[in-house]
Order: structure tokens, then sequence, then C-alpha cells
């Protein structure tokens, strides 16, 4: 949301007001409210078998992870000559399939949706497995094409991440296969998917242990060959002077940015969507890789065994498609086609109007479910969410310089500043840190996640200190400065609706040399607001030692006594 540069406020004329509009009939309760419905995901890949357990909430609409299940089946270990799958693996795959059916019924799922990709795709008898599984389980499973599968995941990613209209190329690196999707947030403009993935390369490419310089070598060369035409399609539809943003899914993807930041960082962020490394450190991790054997490479913490099989060549599709694409830099995001399969069913099920109704705003939308979740009163929400954001576009270039990023922050935080009180009313403030640090906030970075929680939990008491453990928390030297200087606005905001009953129409805010005064309009010209005056007397002290100026409340033109 963009900042305004008007200097009085009038809730009923704000875009957040617009916004909560929009939103607050599906979040408000219905006399007959559609019931939330639990739904099983499973992809069945060339190299894994995944699994989410979701429940989807169709008032708001949206849905969250209740469950995960994986197994590394290795369905792409086809025979050499035939490229049939092999009776192991199929009996592996239905092993590993008759357990998420359990898991999904122990959970209650009311379906299972099933995909399977690229290894049964291409295999001979791939039909034949999809028949045994139906017999033997009595589950049926989608067999996708790879533009149908390259949909789904960038379904799965507009589920996750933030679009705002910009292109964005999505690279999802399988075990048998690569698909690449151009999009803006509405219908994809490209949907390709490339015959090229870590288990396909490495059972047919690499040979040697470590990979010796000659198949190293052919290797880049056969990547970069098959690529070129995906590519080639893709930047035929980026417009001249877009710059598209590089979007990373997948095992193999996340894998190589845990090395990343735990050589970086010295841990792995949790969640690591929105994690970014670059092509040169990609280089040089994948330098290092290939000279390490099977052993070696396991060795890496959180590296496991079948990983470390084939992950020199899922690092090499990586480094040559972002070297086709001429870009520097990878973005995580850790949604892609199981929550593309749950994002379909929604829509196929009417849960959803359309894709752009879905997309809209992923973070805002992923705000109001966590609000909807811990039964926050989100009419004192919007009210506290449009004083924060009207006391910062005034203090901005005056006060503080942060941007359009910060202040959705504290948007984020204002709207959620009291569910805390889902746990209980004393110390609701660190309830409410704990429920927003850990209630799966979607489109936000780790860092952000957490100085929304940081900023919800000093909206009272006291002030931020290093000895909180939760201030401790926030690794950016930056966002706890935002902590710092946005939590005094916040705080005030809560106490312009200390009533919880808008009582108050407007604040304005003057600037005099040795303070700021707060001109407050109350709705009611018979009502007082001594409460909320009060309120913000006894808060403006964290405001006063942040700025190192004077707040006097001010109604009506007439000082209030102090």
């Amino acid at each position: 949301m963009r900042a305004s540069p008007v200097l009085c406020f009038s809730p009923a004329s704000s875009m957040i007001d617009l916004l909560f509009k929009s939103e607050e009939s599906r979040l408000a309760p219905l006399p007959t409210p559609k019931q939330d419905r639990i739904l099983a995901a499973i992809d069945v890949g060339t190299n894994s078998i995944h699994m989410a357990v979701v429940k989807v909430e169709p008032v708001i609409p949206a849905f969250t992870i209740i469950a995960r299940e994986k197994a590394t089946v290795r369905l792409g270990d086809r025979e050499p000559q035939t490229g049939r799958l092999t009776p192991e693996a199929m009996e592996r795959a239905i092993v590993a399939l008759r357990r998420c059916q359990e898991i999904a019924k122990t959970l209650n799922a009311e379906e299972i949706v099933a995909t399977a990709t690229s290894a049964v795709r291409e295999a001979p008898n791939g039909q034949t497995f999809l028949h045994e599984v139906e017999k033997e389980l009595g589950l049926i499973i989608d067999l996708i094409s790879g533009q149908e599968e390259a949909r789904r995941i960038y379904l799965g990613v507009l589920s996750g991440m933030e679009f705002n209209n910009q292109p964005h190329v999505i690279i999802d690196i399988g075990g048998g296969s690569t698909e690449l999707i151009l999009g803006d947030g509405h219908e994809p403009r490209t949907l390709s998917s490339t015959k090229i993935g870590a288990v396909r390369l490495t059972a047919e490419l690499v040979h040697t242990d470590p990979i010796s310089n000659s198949e190293f070598n052919y290797l880049q060369a056969y990547v970069r060959g098959m690529l070129e035409r995906s590519v080639e399609e893709l930047s035929a539809q980026v417009q001249p002077g877009e710059q598209p943003r590089l979007v990373g899914t997948s095992g193999t993807i996340e894998t190589l940015a845990a090395i990343h930041a735990r050589e970086k960082l010295g841990l792995i962020p949790s969640p690591l969507n929105g994690y970014q490394f670059s092509l040169k450190d990609l280089r040089e991790i994948t330098n290092r890789l290939r000279k390490l054997n099977y052993s070696e490479r396991a060795a890496i913490p959180g590296m496991s065994d079948r990983r470390s099989e084939i992950i020199v060549a899922g690092a090499v599709i990586l480094q040559e498609a972002m070297t086709l694409l001429g870009l520097e830099e990878i973005t995580i995001c850790e949604r892609a086609l199981r929550e593309g399969i749950v994002v379909d069913w929604m829509l196929t099920h009417g849960l959803i109007e359309d894709r752009l109704r879905f997309q809209g705003s992923v973070r805002q939308r992923s705000v109001f479910k966590v609000a909807h979740k811990y039964h926050v009163n989100l009419e004192h929400g919007r009210r506290v969410a449009d004083f924060a954001l009207d006391l910062f576009d005034q203090l901005r270039g005056r006060l503080h310089h942060w941007s359009d990023a910060e202040r959705e922050l504290l948007w984020a935080s204002a709207v959620l500043h009291n569910c805390g009180h889902f746990v209980s009313h004393s110390e609701h403030h660190k309830h409410s840190y704990y429920l927003i640090r850990y209630g799966e906030l979607l489109g936000y970075t780790d860092v952000e996640i957490e100085t929304i929680a940081n900023l919800a939990r000093y909206h009272r008491k006291s002030g931020p200190k290093k000895k909180h453990d939760s201030f401790r928390s926030i690794g950016s030297k930056k966002h706890r400065r935002v902590v710092e200087q946005l939590s005094p606005l916040l705080r005030l905001a809560v106490a312009l609706d200390r009533r919880q009953i808008g009582a108050i129409q407007q604040v304005r805010c003057e600037y005099l040399p040795q303070e700021i005064r707060l001109h407050v309009t109350a709705v009611d010209p018979e009502d007082d607001c001594e409460l909320e005056l009060w309120s913000l007397n006894l808060k403006r002290s964290c405001f006063e030692e942040i700025y190192g100026l004077k707040l006097v409340p001010v109604l009506e033109g007439v000082p209030v006594k102090r």
C-alpha cells in the first residue's frame, strides 16, 4: 500500500478502510457459515512423493497446512534400456502412498487429490503403475502434462508470495524436469517444462565420484543447450524496461539456499521463504560441491543422503538457468506444486472466484486469516491501523524516513496487535508476539514476521529493550530500529481507540519548535474522550524518548490538562 501525503485523516476515505470493507464480509461470522474442509494434496514426483494436508477456510478464502509427509522413492530410477518404471520403485511408491492415505485419514481429510509428473508421464508403463495404485489403494492419481505442472506451480507460488503486478520468473527443479514460468500475478505469460532434472541428469550423465572435469563440462553444456529454447521463449515475453525477479522452488533449490544460509548467517532461517542468494555465491557452492565425493557431500549439515547424490546436477541446472536468464539473484518460495494443487481444487470448487482475486494481496489476506483465526476484533483493528498509518504518513520526512515497506509492517502489526487475547488478557501483548511469530504469515520474510511480532508485542507496557528475547531475535539492525521508531506510533494509535467504539474521527499533527501537538477531533462533540486522552498521556513517554520532542494531545483546540 502506498503512503498518502495528506496530513489530515478520515477513516471513511482511507485505502485501509476500503481494503477492510472488501475483506470483512468474508471474515465476519455468518448465520450459516461455510464449514472448513480438510484436503490432502499429493505430488508423485520423480525423486520424492510429497503430501500436504491442509485446512481450507472458505470464508476467507485461504488454507493452512496442518501436516506434511515426504518419502524419497526415486521413481526416476528407471530401467536404462526401456525407460520403464522398475518394480522396486513402484513398490516403494505404493508403500509411501499407503502411508500418506493413513495420515490423511487420521487427519479427517475428506478428499485426496494426487498428481503424477515427469517420471510417470514418460515411462512406457506409467499408466500401468497408476492402475496398480488404484487397484491396491483405491487412490486415483491424475497424470498431468509439463505445462499443467507449471501452471499449478505458478498457482502455488501465487498463494505464498506478493507479485505487485511485477514480472517474476519461477524456476522449479524437479527430479525429472525443470519448469520455467513467467508471470506478474495475472495469467502466466509463459509456461514451460524441460526434460532435465536432478535425478535424470545424475543417472544419465554422472558416472564418476567426485564428478570428473570432462563430465562436469559436458553436464553444463548439455543443460545449457536444453534450456536455451525455454529461456528464449520466456525472454520474448519480457517487455522493454522490465526487470523480472527470479523465484526458486523445490528441494534442490531449498537445499542450496540452506547451505548458503548456514555459511553466511550461521543458521538456516525458518521459514526459508523469502531467503535470497546470488549467482556469484551459487557458482562458488557448485564449484565446491563438484570437488566432493558422495560421502563428503552427505556430511554437509542438513544434506540428506539421497539429496547428496543428485545435488551437483541440480546446482548446475540452477546455475545455467540463471546465467541464460541474466538474473543475478534468486528468492526462495516454499510453496509450489502441492499448494498449487490445493489452489486449483479451491478454484474448481467455487471457493475462489478467479486467480486474480486469490492473488490480489497475499500479505493482507494472510494477516486477515491470522486475525480471523484468533478472533481479533477487526473493527478495532481497522481503526488502530488507520490511525497508525496516518501518524506514519504525517511524521514521514520530518521525524522518520521509513518507506512503504515498513509502513506495511506497521499496518500488519496494528491489525494483529490484540490477537494475544485469544490466549489470555493478562500479558496479552507477549502472547500476540508468539501467535504472530508462529502464525504462518505468508508473503513476508522471516525478519519481517519477527518485526511485525515485535511491533505488536510493544504496543503496551515497556518499550523495546536489548534484554528482551523477542527484541534480540531480530537479526537485522535496521529492523530493530524499525521496532524502536514505529512501536510508539502503534501505542498512540491504540490509545486513540481506547474504548474501542470509534470515538475519534480525526487526528492531525502540528509541528512546533519543541513539541508536536496532536489535535484530536471527536465523532460526538459532546464526548470529552476522557479515556482516550488519558491513554495518550500515559503512552506518550515512549514517543518522546525516541523522537526527542514533547507530545501534547489537544481536543478541539483546547490543550488537555497534564
